[in-house]
Protein backbone atom coordinates (compact mmCIF):
# COMPACT_ATOMS: atom_id res chain seq x y z
CA UNK A 1 0.00 0.00 0.00
CA UNK A 2 0.82 3.52 -0.29
CA UNK A 3 1.35 3.84 3.37
CA UNK A 4 4.25 1.09 3.49
CA UNK A 5 6.15 2.96 0.53
CA UNK A 6 9.53 4.78 1.73
CA UNK A 7 9.23 8.24 1.18
CA UNK A 8 12.56 9.14 1.64
CA UNK A 9 15.78 7.29 0.68
CA UNK A 10 19.08 9.44 1.75
CA UNK A 11 22.64 8.21 1.33
CA UNK A 12 26.02 9.54 2.44
CA UNK A 13 29.42 8.53 1.02
CA UNK A 14 32.66 10.13 2.23
CA UNK A 15 36.43 9.25 1.22
CA UNK A 16 38.92 10.47 3.97
CA UNK A 17 42.50 10.97 4.04
CA UNK A 18 44.69 10.71 6.34
CA UNK A 19 48.41 11.90 6.76
CA UNK A 20 50.89 10.91 9.69
CA UNK A 21 47.93 10.27 11.84
CA UNK A 22 46.29 13.75 11.18
CA UNK A 23 42.98 14.11 9.06
CA UNK A 24 44.67 15.72 5.71
CA UNK A 25 41.52 15.66 3.77
CA UNK A 26 37.44 14.57 3.39
CA UNK A 27 34.87 14.97 0.53
CA UNK A 28 31.31 13.72 0.90
CA UNK A 29 28.59 13.07 -1.46
CA UNK A 30 25.15 13.33 0.07
CA UNK A 31 22.00 12.80 -1.90
CA UNK A 32 18.37 12.74 -0.71
CA UNK A 33 15.61 11.55 -3.18
CA UNK A 34 12.15 12.53 -2.06
CA UNK A 35 9.42 10.12 -4.00
CA UNK A 36 6.24 11.27 -2.05
CA UNK A 37 3.52 11.27 -4.81
CA UNK A 38 6.10 10.33 -7.18
CA UNK A 39 5.50 7.07 -9.71
CA UNK A 40 7.90 4.19 -10.47
CA UNK A 41 10.77 5.43 -8.60
CA UNK A 42 11.07 9.18 -9.67
CA UNK A 43 10.66 11.91 -7.18
CA UNK A 44 12.57 15.19 -6.03
CA UNK A 45 16.29 14.59 -5.61
CA UNK A 46 19.06 16.64 -3.92
CA UNK A 47 22.85 16.01 -4.07
CA UNK A 48 25.31 17.81 -1.45
CA UNK A 49 29.00 17.91 -2.17
CA UNK A 50 31.51 18.97 0.89
CA UNK A 51 35.30 19.10 0.94
CA UNK A 52 37.32 19.73 3.79
CA UNK A 53 41.27 19.92 3.44
CA UNK A 54 44.16 20.33 5.61
CA UNK A 55 46.01 23.90 4.69
CA UNK A 56 48.76 24.14 7.83
CA UNK A 57 49.42 23.02 11.18
CA UNK A 58 50.55 25.02 14.09
CA UNK A 59 53.67 24.20 15.79
CA UNK A 60 51.85 25.28 18.97
CA UNK A 61 48.66 26.53 20.55
CA UNK A 62 48.37 30.28 21.69
CA UNK A 63 46.92 31.27 24.79
CA UNK A 64 46.40 33.14 27.07
CA UNK A 65 48.44 32.88 30.40
CA UNK A 66 46.41 33.37 33.51
CA UNK A 67 47.36 34.76 37.14
CA UNK A 68 46.78 31.89 39.79
CA UNK A 69 46.08 34.44 42.11
CA UNK A 70 42.54 35.83 40.13
CA UNK A 71 41.40 32.06 40.38
CA UNK A 72 39.67 31.09 43.21
CA UNK A 73 36.81 27.97 44.24
CA UNK A 74 33.38 28.93 44.63
CA UNK A 75 29.73 26.82 44.03
CA UNK A 76 27.32 26.45 40.90
CA UNK A 77 25.20 29.05 41.92
CA UNK A 78 24.95 31.85 39.72
CA UNK A 79 27.21 34.70 40.65
CA UNK A 80 27.00 38.20 39.78
CA UNK A 81 29.27 41.13 40.19
CA UNK A 82 28.87 43.36 43.19
CA UNK A 83 28.10 47.32 42.73
CA UNK A 84 30.66 49.16 44.00
CA UNK A 85 28.87 52.50 42.74
CA UNK A 86 26.17 53.86 44.82
CA UNK A 87 22.57 52.66 43.52
CA UNK A 88 19.93 56.09 42.98
CA UNK A 89 16.20 55.77 43.28
CA UNK A 90 16.12 57.68 40.28
CA UNK A 91 18.46 54.63 38.17
CA UNK A 92 16.16 51.90 39.53
CA UNK A 93 13.04 53.52 38.41
CA UNK A 94 14.57 53.99 34.80
CA UNK A 95 15.44 50.46 34.57
CA UNK A 96 11.90 49.87 35.55
CA UNK A 97 11.28 52.12 32.44
CA UNK A 98 13.32 49.68 30.29
CA UNK A 99 12.08 46.55 31.73
CA UNK A 100 8.38 47.66 30.43
CA UNK A 101 9.67 48.91 27.04
CA UNK A 102 11.36 45.25 26.75
CA UNK A 103 10.37 41.97 24.88
CA UNK A 104 8.87 39.60 27.62
CA UNK A 105 10.70 36.90 26.33
CA UNK A 106 13.92 38.16 25.40
CA UNK A 107 17.60 37.60 26.81
CA UNK A 108 17.43 41.58 27.40
CA UNK A 109 14.56 41.44 29.45
CA UNK A 110 16.13 38.53 31.77
CA UNK A 111 19.69 40.50 32.16
CA UNK A 112 17.73 44.09 32.91
CA UNK A 113 15.29 41.81 35.35
CA UNK A 114 18.23 40.10 37.14
CA UNK A 115 19.83 43.54 37.83
CA UNK A 116 16.63 45.41 39.09
CA UNK A 117 16.94 42.67 41.77
CA UNK A 118 20.50 43.02 42.49
CA UNK A 119 20.32 46.91 42.67
CA UNK A 120 17.24 46.49 45.13
CA UNK A 121 18.82 45.00 47.85
CA UNK A 122 21.58 48.16 47.65
CA UNK A 123 18.38 50.57 48.56
CA UNK A 124 17.13 51.57 52.43
CA UNK A 125 14.00 51.16 53.14
CA UNK A 126 13.18 54.91 52.86
CA UNK A 127 14.23 54.46 48.97
CA UNK A 128 12.08 51.45 48.63
CA UNK A 129 9.08 53.43 49.90
CA UNK A 130 9.92 56.33 47.54
CA UNK A 131 10.61 53.77 44.50
CA UNK A 132 7.41 51.88 45.18
CA UNK A 133 5.17 55.24 45.90
CA UNK A 134 6.43 56.32 41.98
CA UNK A 135 7.11 53.14 40.32
CA UNK A 136 4.21 50.39 41.23
CA UNK A 137 2.82 50.99 37.49
CA UNK A 138 1.65 48.12 35.78
CA UNK A 139 3.66 47.90 32.13
CA UNK A 140 1.05 47.43 28.57
CA UNK A 141 0.71 43.51 29.23
CA UNK A 142 -0.47 44.30 32.75
CA UNK A 143 3.12 43.01 34.41
CA UNK A 144 4.53 44.91 37.58
CA UNK A 145 7.95 44.17 37.32
CA UNK A 146 8.97 45.57 40.94
CA UNK A 147 6.44 43.16 42.71
CA UNK A 148 8.17 40.40 40.96
CA UNK A 149 11.14 41.87 42.12
CA UNK A 150 10.82 42.36 45.47
CA UNK A 151 10.32 38.87 46.84
CA UNK A 152 13.83 38.20 45.46
CA UNK A 153 15.54 40.82 46.75
CA UNK A 154 15.71 39.22 50.35
CA UNK A 155 17.10 42.33 51.84
CA UNK A 156 15.03 43.55 55.30
CA UNK A 157 14.46 46.78 53.65
CA UNK A 158 12.49 44.61 51.01
CA UNK A 159 10.55 42.39 53.50
CA UNK A 160 9.73 45.74 55.42
CA UNK A 161 8.31 46.70 52.30
CA UNK A 162 6.83 44.00 51.25
CA UNK A 163 4.99 43.77 54.69
CA UNK A 164 3.42 47.02 54.56
CA UNK A 165 2.16 46.48 51.14
CA UNK A 166 0.25 43.15 52.49
CA UNK A 167 -0.93 45.16 55.43
CA UNK A 168 -2.78 48.27 53.45
CA UNK A 169 -3.93 45.38 50.67
CA UNK A 170 -2.15 47.62 47.68
CA UNK A 171 -1.60 44.36 45.68
CA UNK A 172 -3.93 41.47 44.48
CA UNK A 173 -4.45 38.20 46.37
CA UNK A 174 -2.41 36.65 44.45
CA UNK A 175 0.68 38.45 44.35
CA UNK A 176 0.39 38.60 48.44
CA UNK A 177 0.36 34.93 48.54
CA UNK A 178 3.54 35.36 46.19
CA UNK A 179 4.97 37.30 49.13
CA UNK A 180 4.40 35.22 51.63
CA UNK A 181 5.76 32.06 50.20
CA UNK A 182 9.27 33.83 49.24
CA UNK A 183 9.68 34.44 53.16
CA UNK A 184 10.65 30.57 52.49
CA UNK A 185 13.40 31.09 50.82
CA UNK A 186 14.90 34.27 52.34
CA UNK A 187 18.82 32.67 52.81
CA UNK A 188 19.58 34.94 55.95
CA UNK A 189 16.85 35.95 58.08
CA UNK A 190 17.47 39.01 60.21
CA UNK A 191 15.66 40.18 63.54
CA UNK A 192 14.18 42.89 62.08
CA UNK A 193 12.28 40.83 59.72
CA UNK A 194 10.21 38.92 62.35
CA UNK A 195 9.45 41.67 64.33
CA UNK A 196 7.53 43.40 60.99
CA UNK A 197 6.26 40.15 60.22
CA UNK A 198 4.74 39.29 63.56
CA UNK A 199 2.03 41.49 63.53
CA UNK A 200 0.66 40.02 60.13
CA UNK A 201 -0.44 36.45 62.00
CA UNK A 202 -2.95 38.57 64.33
CA UNK A 203 -4.42 40.26 61.11
CA UNK A 204 -8.03 38.68 60.59
CA UNK A 205 -8.22 36.44 57.90
CA UNK A 206 -4.49 35.68 58.08
CA UNK A 207 -4.01 33.33 55.26
CA UNK A 208 -2.64 29.67 55.50
CA UNK A 209 0.87 30.76 53.54
CA UNK A 210 0.71 33.86 55.93
CA UNK A 211 1.30 31.07 59.08
CA UNK A 212 3.72 28.80 56.68
CA UNK A 213 5.72 31.40 55.11
CA UNK A 214 6.53 33.09 58.73
CA UNK A 215 6.63 30.39 60.89
CA UNK A 216 9.59 28.79 57.97
CA UNK A 217 11.62 32.48 58.38
CA UNK A 218 11.51 31.60 62.01
CA UNK A 219 12.98 28.32 61.57
CA UNK A 220 15.75 29.15 58.80
CA UNK A 221 16.64 32.30 61.83
CA UNK A 222 16.86 30.42 64.63
CA UNK A 223 19.31 27.50 62.87
CA UNK A 224 21.58 30.60 62.45
CA UNK A 225 21.23 31.85 66.05
CA UNK A 226 21.45 29.83 69.17
CA UNK A 227 19.22 30.52 72.20
CA UNK A 228 16.82 32.05 70.16
CA UNK A 229 13.89 31.29 71.82
CA UNK A 230 14.53 33.99 74.25
CA UNK A 231 14.87 36.78 71.53
CA UNK A 232 11.52 39.03 72.40
CA UNK A 233 10.19 38.98 68.68
CA UNK A 234 10.43 35.24 68.24
CA UNK A 235 8.55 34.71 71.37
CA UNK A 236 6.14 37.51 69.80
CA UNK A 237 4.90 35.23 67.34
CA UNK A 238 5.24 31.47 69.88
CA UNK A 239 2.84 34.02 71.93
CA UNK A 240 0.50 34.45 68.91
CA UNK A 241 0.47 30.77 67.79
CA UNK A 242 -0.25 29.31 72.00
CA UNK A 243 -3.07 31.85 72.07
CA UNK A 244 -4.50 29.89 68.78
CA UNK A 245 -4.22 26.35 70.87
CA UNK A 246 -6.63 27.70 73.59
CA UNK A 247 -4.33 25.40 76.34
CA UNK A 248 -5.27 22.00 74.71
CA UNK A 249 -6.28 22.42 71.01
CA UNK A 250 -10.44 21.95 71.70
CA UNK A 251 -12.50 23.45 69.11
CA UNK A 252 -15.82 23.75 68.19
CA UNK A 253 -16.51 24.11 64.67
CA UNK A 254 -15.48 23.04 61.13
CA UNK A 255 -13.48 26.60 60.60
CA UNK A 256 -11.62 26.42 63.96
CA UNK A 257 -10.69 22.27 63.05
CA UNK A 258 -9.07 23.64 59.65
CA UNK A 259 -7.14 26.94 61.79
CA UNK A 260 -6.06 24.56 64.36
CA UNK A 261 -4.92 22.00 61.90
CA UNK A 262 -2.81 25.32 60.25
CA UNK A 263 -1.57 26.85 63.70
CA UNK A 264 0.01 23.36 64.35
CA UNK A 265 1.72 22.94 61.15
CA UNK A 266 2.80 26.40 61.67
CA UNK A 267 4.64 25.82 65.00
CA UNK A 268 6.02 22.54 63.70
CA UNK A 269 7.51 24.66 60.91
CA UNK A 270 8.86 27.09 63.43
CA UNK A 271 11.32 24.35 64.93
CA UNK A 272 13.54 24.79 67.85
CA UNK A 273 11.62 28.69 68.63
CA UNK A 274 8.59 26.17 69.50
CA UNK A 275 9.73 24.24 72.13
CA UNK A 276 8.12 26.63 74.65
CA UNK A 277 4.67 25.41 73.15
CA UNK A 278 6.11 21.45 74.18
CA UNK A 279 3.67 20.88 77.04
CA UNK A 280 1.21 22.43 75.15
CA UNK A 281 1.41 20.50 72.04
CA UNK A 282 1.16 17.63 74.45
CA UNK A 283 -2.08 17.70 76.28
CA UNK A 284 -3.16 18.32 72.60
CA UNK A 285 -1.67 15.29 71.65
CA UNK A 286 -3.09 13.60 74.89
CA UNK A 287 -6.79 14.66 75.28
CA UNK A 288 -8.68 11.86 73.75
CA UNK A 289 -11.78 14.21 73.08
CA UNK A 290 -9.59 16.02 70.83
CA UNK A 291 -10.05 14.61 66.86
CA UNK A 292 -7.45 11.99 65.67
CA UNK A 293 -6.32 14.28 63.15
CA UNK A 294 -5.62 16.88 65.36
CA UNK A 295 -3.99 14.91 67.85
CA UNK A 296 -1.75 13.35 65.19
CA UNK A 297 -0.87 17.37 63.95
CA UNK A 298 0.11 18.13 67.66
CA UNK A 299 2.36 15.21 67.26
CA UNK A 300 3.81 16.12 64.33
CA UNK A 301 4.44 19.53 65.07
CA UNK A 302 7.47 17.87 67.66
CA UNK A 303 9.26 17.27 64.37
CA UNK A 304 11.96 20.25 64.79
CA UNK A 305 12.02 20.38 68.60
CA UNK A 306 14.94 18.88 70.17
CA UNK A 307 14.53 15.44 71.06
CA UNK A 308 15.13 16.15 74.84
CA UNK A 309 12.48 18.45 75.18
CA UNK A 310 10.43 16.19 72.56
CA UNK A 311 10.69 12.45 74.55
CA UNK A 312 9.90 14.51 77.94
CA UNK A 313 6.71 15.75 77.39
CA UNK A 314 5.29 13.05 75.24
CA UNK A 315 6.51 10.39 77.46
CA UNK A 316 3.85 10.29 80.72
CA UNK A 317 6.64 9.62 83.92
CA UNK A 318 6.90 6.05 84.93
CA UNK A 319 6.39 4.61 81.75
Amino acid sequence: SQSEQQILSSKLECVQSIKDGVLAEAKCTESNLVTLFSQKGGGAKTQTQSSLKLFQVDAETLYKKVDSKDLYATSMLYEREQIEREVTGKEVTELLWKLCLAHSASFETADLFMTLVFELRHLSLEALKALWQRSSFKCRDNWQPLIDAIPSCATEACVVLMKEIIASREVEEDKMEYFFWSFSFIPKPTLGMIESLAPLLKSPGASQSCFLGVSALLHRFCSAHSSCDGVPAVQSVMRTLGEFLGGNCTIRDSEGFSQMQLVLKAIGNAGLAAASLAPVLSLCASLKSNPTEIRLAAIQAFRRIPCSVRVSNLLPAGR
